[in-house]
């Protein structure tokens, strides 16, 4: 199979002809050319997407018109369920079980934004009655979107949904290592009558088509989700253009399980949590604090948990935990995990391949117990089905595990003492804090992070306000003083 780029309503190759092959997850072969995209051929996206935003219907639109087209590529998703799920099997390594949720979820991410464009009011102030201020919301521009490779259609489309509400033409760089099912969205948004320019893909290495498309004048606005060292090579290769940045970057979430909770329902959600989408997931709930009264028991269950998680081929119903994206991801995975075995950290789950799969990027639930702050496997993002768990005896000290790392994305709370939810609420440095749950989105409201986790928010209006410009218009409804300098 061979991916070329979309630009300008057109399939193309490179400019250069340069190509590069994806990997198969479950068995590390070779099943994709890929064009790889350069400066060249992000200029030509650039082109027609500037000509789309100047000179096309799209940003002009109302905003009734523009909903009706992303209930249509909503349809068209939904249409292509079973081959999204099995797309995203294939590249990504996923569990079809839970590769299945994503187009679900794609298709809801354009239905919301469909909503929320027709929905969302401007601001209006009066002064008394002598002035009239309103504020007009205008599409930003070209909208630069530059996706991760771990549920990629979905989270693709988190990122293209807002911005074609709001009225962006956009240009796509899907993350090299999965690539492959943001083949489907041409024929999606040709589909739902998306205009030519509008929507553009280029494939390509992230220190080539991303830096080019991150670099070039002509996008005010990157959109990136990925890790926190690329986050902040982008802030810096932005600052020339002074460009509107919204990134969601790396974490080491926290869940923190105090005696009085439910220790079931609060097992059954550090499981998930962390062993869900192969532990690829940036708000993996990937440290375990557990109070000291409980932690023995705690260990002992997780660890009786994690060693019945299912790993298996992603493509069979019964697997839980599939293989992991790519084998330079697995390979780092695997340092990390004699990281902690010589750091000392106790293993109680995991930490190997099973003996089942001898070939692939698979590894086994992977639990440490006994992890103390100053490990590296404590501070540093694993993006892998690796957990820590550490003991804590206070509140005070829960809270300093807590906020121990330099990242702050996410956090669990699991406590039925209100007071104590609310004072922790208030103190956990975190973007996001789920209590007595998992990760269950809201799609209304802000997501992202603190600290080295990420810069803005999306979400609901937040999302619509990374696209666009307010541009606020002063009326004079009466005459008001105006000082006559010179008059005199």
């Amino acid at each position: 199979m061979n991916l070329q780029h979309y630009i300008g309503g057109e399939h193309v190759p490179s400019v250069s002809g340069a190509t590069f092959t994806a990997l198969e997850p479950a068995t590390n072969e070779e099943y994709l050319t890929v064009s790889a995209g350069q400066a060249e051929d992000i200029e030509a996206a650039v082109a027609a997407a500037r000509k789309a935003f100047t000179e096309g219907p799209w940003p002009k639109m109302p905003a009734q018109q523009r909903a009706g087209i992303l209930r249509k590529i909503a349809d068209a998703i939904e249409k292509r369920d079973d081959e999204i799920a099995s797309l995203e099997c294939r590249d990504t390594g996923l569990p079809i079980t839970q590769a299945r949720g994503q187009a679900h979820r794609a298709a809801q991410n354009f239905r919301f934004f469909a909503d929320v464009i027709t929905t969302l009011g401007e601001d209006v102030y009066r002064v008394a009655s002598a002035q009239l201020n309103y504020v007009i919301r205008k599409p930003i521009g070209v909208a630069g979107l530059i996706t991760p490779w771990n549920t990629p259609f979905m989270l693709e489309t988190w990122k293209l949904a807002p911005a074609l509400a709001a009225g962006c033409p956009v240009i796509l760089k899907p993350a090299e290592w999965s690539p492959l099912s943001a083949s489907l969205l041409p024929a999606i948004m040709e589909e739902a009558g998306v205009p030519a320019g509008v929507f553009n893909i280029v494939h390509g290495i992230g220190e080539e088509a991303g830096a080019a498309l991150v670099a070039h004048p002509d996008v005010p606005i990157i959109s990136f989700t990925g890790e926190t060292t690329t986050g902040q090579i982008i802030m810096r290769n932005a600052a020339d253009n002074l460009k509107t940045l919204s990134m969601e970057l790396g974490g080491k979430s926290p869940l923190i399980i105090f005696d009085d909770a439910d220790l079931d329902r609060a097992l059954d959600a550090a499981v998930f949590g962390v062993f869900s989408l192969n532990g690829e997931r940036c708000t993996a709930s990937s440290r375990v604090l557990v109070q000291d009264t409980v932690y023995e028991e705690f260990v002992q269950r997780f660890a009786e948990r994690a060693s019945r998680v299912k790993v298996g081929a992603p493509d069979d119903p019964a697997t839980e935990l599939g293989a992991l994206v790519h084998p330079e991801h697995y390979g780092r995975v695997m340092e990390y995990v004699q990281i902690g075995i010589d750091e000392g950290a106790r293993l109680v789950a995991g930490g190997s391949r099973p003996d089942t799969l001898p070939v692939g990027n698979f590894l086994s639930a992977t639990v440490f117990a006994d992890v103390s702050p100053k490990m590296r496997i404590f501070q540093e993002e694993i993006f892998g089905p690796v957990v820590c768990v550490t003991p804590f005896s206070t509140e005070e000290e829960a809270l300093e595990l807590a906020n121990d790392t330099r990242y702050g994305l996410a956090a669990y709370l699991w406590t039925n003492n209100l007071r104590r939810t609310h004072r922790l609420a208030q103190q956990i440095e975190s973007g996001m804090l789920w209590v007595n749950s998992q990760n269950v989105r809201d799609l209304r409201t802000p997501f992202g992070g603190v600290k080295a986790s990420g810069l803005g928010r999306e979400g609901g209006k937040h999302s619509i306000d990374v696209y666009t410009e307010s541009h606020i218009v002063h009326v004079a409804t009466e005459d008001l003083p105006i000082p006559r300098f010179g008059a005199s």
